[in-house]
């Protein structure tokens, strides 16, 4: 039982719970600098099902626009990564 929940973790219990909270930290000192919060992620997810609602599916537009902008970022970077790794 233990080695199945160490394979699943990825290390065992105590390490994983100590990453994360140093993780957490890290993140949490970092939103907190930018000024974002937990309740405004929720909030903006709420407010785009909402827009969805109300004005059709004109919302949807902005999700492809996220889409793409975060596409042209990733897929280079696969792209290279890819052919970094398949060199080895």
């Amino acid at each position: 039982m233990s080695e199945r929940v160490n394979r699943f973790l990825g290390d065992t219990p105590g390490r994983t719970l100590l990453k994360l909270l140093v993780v957490s930290l890290i993140v949490g000192f970092l939103m907190s600098i930018f000024g974002v919060y937990p309740i405004d992620l929720i909030n903006g997810i709420r407010d785009f099902f909402a827009e969805l609602w109300y004005r059709g599916f004109d919302a949807l537009g902005r999700f492809g626009d996220y889409l793409l902008l975060g596409a042209t970022v990733v897929i280079p970077v696969f792209i290279i990564l890819r052919l970094v790794s398949s060199r080895r």
